[in-house]
């Protein structure tokens, strides 16, 4: 699906870049001496597609630059919250991995230690906010 709407993009743009080409072919002088215009300082003299293609190019790069440093904010956000999770399941983790030690060690000697089905309860897991039981 992709590949077919890349060729349905990509080829008219290239064939409508190649009809201009041809039909713009003469050449102009492109002059960056704003005081002088009749002998330019500077000045190059190119085929006018030339001209128009790197102007299109240069003002696509540009908007992608603009665009890149207008998402900072959503790129420092993401950063941020993606260090959050693995904060987030480091912790939840460990939480497993005790509650999991505490269960064998339940199993292992159950005059000692609460009934397996209690340890939610008493880990405050099923109560709700006020602390009463769900």
């Amino acid at each position: 699906m992709r590949k077919l709407l890349n060729t349905l993009i990509v080829l008219p743009l290239a064939l409508i870049f190649l009809a201009f080409a041809v039909a713009n072919r003469h050449f102009v002088t492109l002059s960056f001496d704003p005081f002088n215009s009749t002998d330019p300082a500077v000045a190059l003299t190119l085929p006018l597609f030339v001209v128009v293609i790197a102007m299109a190019a240069l003002g696509v790069i540009a908007g992608g630059i603009a665009t890149w440093f207008s998402q900072r904010r959503w790129r420092r956000a993401a950063r941020r919250l993606e260090g959050e999770l693995s904060e987030t399941r480091s912790r939840l983790a460990g939480t497993e991995a005790s509650l999991a030690q505490l269960r064998n060690s339940a199993q292992a000697d159950p005059a000692g230690h609460p009934a397996v089905g209690q340890i939610p309860y008493l880990m405050g897991i099923g109560r709700d906010k006020h602390g009463a039981p769900l």
